[in-house]
């Protein structure tokens, strides 16, 4: 597995033949485990109610949120016909039958603590399946798993994060 083409050593501008991508080859278990799992929360072959662009432009919103607009915009190329989802707050006009699953994207994604077990009762109220409101948890924790892991690398990169 080529480790610097991987979406996190990309976005962290992470250069191959660069010190860091040294260190970071020493853990390309892990490095390699973080994209399988992208795969797999981003486009999966069972997508549920989330079709990929979808849950790319959900990942937008949440890079967005986190106010990484590179990976913001790395997600975003992907997002076909929702990218008007991308911005926070907005449930974009196209897609109001959404408004839920994007205003608990918003707080889980930003005010995680805050979440509570109404947020999920909203969900199942507004009509998503249990499977679906797993799916969507595990995107949004995937994401703040990889921004985390893409700002530190860019600052041991010696980049702001």
């Amino acid at each position: 597995m080529n480790i610097s083409a991987l979406t996190i050593l990309t976005q962290a501008g992470v250069a191959p033949d660069s010190a860091l991508s040294s260190v970071v080859s020493m853990r390309d278990n892990i490095i390699g485990m973080t994209q399988a799992a992208e795969e797999a929360v981003l486009r999966p072959k069972e997508t549920g109610a989330f079709p990929h662009g979808l849950r790319a432009a959900i990942a937008t919103r949440v890079a967005r949120l986190a106010g990484d607009e590179p990976l913001a915009a790395y997600y975003l190329a992907d997002a076909g016909h929702y990218a008007e989802l991308s911005v926070p707050g907005e449930p974009g006009s196209q897609h109001q039958e959404l408004a839920a699953i994007l205003s608990f994207v918003d707080k889980v994604a930003n005010q995680t603590r805050d979440a509570a077990a109404e947020d999920i009762s909203g969900l199942r109220m507004a009509g998503v399946a249990d499977a679906d409101i797993v799916r969507l948890c595990e995107l949004v924790a995937f994401l703040a798993f990889q921004i985390r892991v893409i700002s530190g690398l860019r600052l041991m990169n010696g980049k702001s994060a």
